[in-house]
């Protein structure tokens, strides 16, 4: 009766093992798969920056299930012929693993893996945008930006919670896309630990801008792993008088 439990409970296990497998694989192919549909890089880059490292930890999941359901099939042969002593001991020493690995690879997908996702948004942002008409669009820098970003858009930028905004534009035809990239949301590198698990906490206007004279906008920031802190500050451009 032993015998034919512990084959039955490892033929289950066997089926666990690769249907994890085969979960967590649909997972990354179903996440790369609506990436690969959303045409527009700006909103694909929210996308990715919304839910890469979620459905990445997922898959990570679904693996390391399979390494525990596959390692509650292993050894049977010691367990048929020494008792069910050791089926016990070996579902214990599994599951003990499994929240080990769990504490191991979120701590690991948190830290690490957020340097490969920056990659890819640094490519979204900056890969060139293609106007209706065809043309090949420039990004416009820091100083051009401004005169094509109307009064409310430059407000925006100088408030508390402020965005930043990337300019387009195809010079052939005059046509320009604006694109509005909110800083809570990106993570950036940390100076104390070297890892991408710096974010944006609060923000403060030290000095508020004017039509006559430029404003400076104080950044704190919070690192999500070794909790180090630090401000940076901001020059805010002049408030634009175009409407």
């Amino acid at each position: 009766m032993e015998h034919e439990f512990v084959v039955s409970w490892d033929s289950y296990m066997n089926i666990a093992t690769i249907s994890c497998i085969v979960f967590g694989a649909l997972i990354f192919l179903f996440y790369e798969f609506k990436v690969l549909q959303i045409k527009d890089y700006k909103e694909k880059y929210d996308y990715v920056n919304l839910h890469e490292i979620r459905y990445f930890w997922y898959a990570v999941l679904a693996l390391i299930f399979a390494a525990g359901f596959y390692s509650n099939s292993i050894y049977t042969e010691k367990i048929i012929h020494s008792g069910m002593l050791w089926f016990w001991v070996r579902v214990f020493i599994t599951l003990s693993f499994i929240v080990i690995f769990y504490f191991v690879f979120y701590s690991m997908v948190r830290i690490y893996y957020p340097k490969s996702v920056e990659k890819r948004l640094v490519k979204l942002r900056n890969t060139p945008r293609i106007s209706p008409d065809g043309n090949t669009m420039r990004k416009l820098n820091e100083t051009e930006e401004d005169a094509h970003l109307d009064a409310d858009q430059l407000a925006e930028q100088a408030n508390v919670h402020s965005v930043d905004y990337d300019v387009w534009l195809d010079d052939k035809t005059g046509y320009k896309k604006i694109e509005k990239y909110d800083s809570y949301l990106h993570a950036e590198l940390c100076s104390e630990c070297g890892y991408y698990t710096l974010k944006l906490d609060k923000e403060e206007i030290e000095v508020k801008p004017t039509a006559e004279e430029p404003g400076l906008l104080l950044k704190h920031y919070k690192c999500s792993y070794c909790k180090h802190r630090e401000a940076k500050e901001v020059k805010l451009a002049k408030l634009s008088t175009n409407i």
